[in-house]
């Protein structure tokens, strides 16, 4: 009896045993680290992401319409008026228009022969120079052959082309229709969102006819009217109209729908922001701005056929409509829920790893978190 006691009293107190130190330092670590996670799946998955909605993206469409009327009066035309039709070209585009504040115009052009554009490869002596049926890359017709004089001490290969071939090296500085900055564009915008079965546009219910007719876009005064002033839009993005009226740009206006549906339905508005998307860089001047060329032609009594070639320069205005919808849910609503309590059962993890690789006393803790015991065999 006494043995069994002795040896009863020695396995109690002599053999080492797993222990687990618990220190204050380490339950500050692990609360520190729960509300963490909790400040996180409330704060910004449930508060700022709105993780309780199910959300969708804004199917758009958009249709545009432009007004002004400007004077001009040239040496080449004289006094003319220039109106919708003139300077908006296409009439109608694709969530995109498109208005010519420059121009360079070659008038009653006909084909015929006449001499080309001196540059290196068509100012000529003879007419050994000049290459029968040749089309350079930047040429304007097919050249004959011959050589003939451009000027009073240029010659050039001569062409069959629209005669006289098109001038453009020097653009006309200031802009040819300046004015344009006064001109307005009114953007209709229609938003669909399918999953919710929620449309809208952005001619609000409160907007009134006779409101819609006076006003002009203000992000302050009246930042919810639809009709906006080509001047104004490039000032707030940054430019010069002025400037980029010489040589053209790109444009856009970004109309933004972010609208929380589990509110009213009057709270989702447009927001309206402007940037210029081509690349105004001073160390590359490459081929900047934006232009084209297209032609009107005519045909007089006798059946010739003339044209007026126009390389317009201009702002082209791209719509871009984004945004997305929200609405409770009770599936994600779930699912971040789930989510965030298994975050905390890692708290405990992360509290270890903290404690046990990161701070000073790590091997201290270490050695009284853990003790190590060998088997006996009684």
């Amino acid at each position: 009896a006494s043995c069994g006691a002795l040896r009863s009293f020695l396995f109690e107190y002599d053999t080492p045993r797993i222990v687990l130190i618990r220190s204050r330092k380490v339950g500050l670590v692990n609360r520190a680290v729960q509300l963490a996670i909790l400040a996180y799946v409330i704060g910004w998955v449930f508060l700022w992401e709105k993780g309780y909605q199910e959300t969708d993206s804004v199917v758009s469409s958009v249709t545009t319409k432009v007004k002004g009327v400007v004077l001009t009066n040239t040496s080449t035309l004289g006094a003319r008026i220039w109106d919708v039709a003139d300077y908006v070209i296409p009439p109608q585009g694709e969530n995109t228009v498109f208005v010519m504040t420059n121009a360079i115009l070659t008038l009653n052009q006909r084909q015929d022969h006449c001499p080309e554009l001196p540059d290196d490869k068509t100012v000529c002596e003879h007419d050994g120079d000049c290459t029968s049926g040749y089309v350079g890359t930047h040429s304007n017709g097919i050249q004959t052959g011959k050589c003939v004089p451009y000027n009073s001490s240029v010659k050039t290969c001569e062409v069959f082309a629209w005669c006289p071939v098109e001038n453009d090296e020097h653009i006309p500085k200031p802009a040819f229709l300046r004015e344009a900055e006064n001109f307005t564009i009114l953007v209709k915008n229609n938003i669909w969102y399918p999953k919710f079965n929620f449309s809208k546009r952005n001619i609000l219910p409160s907007i009134s006819k006779t409101y819609l007719k006076n006003c002009i876009y203000d992000p302050r005064t009246d930042p919810f009217c639809p009709i906006f002033r080509l001047g104004k839009i490039v000032q707030a993005a940054g430019q010069n109209f002025q400037e980029m009226a010489v040589e053209g740009g790109v444009m856009a206006l970004q109309i933004k729908w972010d609208c929380n549906l589990d509110r009213d339905a009057s709270l989702c508005v447009p927001k309206y922001s402007f940037r210029r998307l081509d690349n105004k860089d001073p160390a590359h001047t490459v081929s900047p701005g934006y232009n084209f060329r297209f032609a009107k032609y005519y045909k007089d009594s006798n059946g010739t056929e003339s044209r007026t070639l126009v390389k317009a320069y201009g702002i082209r205005f791209d719509i871009i409509v984004f945004g997305k919808a929200g609405k409770f849910d009770v599936i994600p609503t779930m699912i971040n829920i789930g989510s965030g309590l298994a975050l905390l059962g890692v708290a405990t993890v992360l509290c270890d790893i903290v404690v046990l690789y990161c701070m000073k006393k790590r091997y201290y803790y270490r050695e009284k978190k853990y003790k190590y015991v060998e088997d006996y065999e009684l």
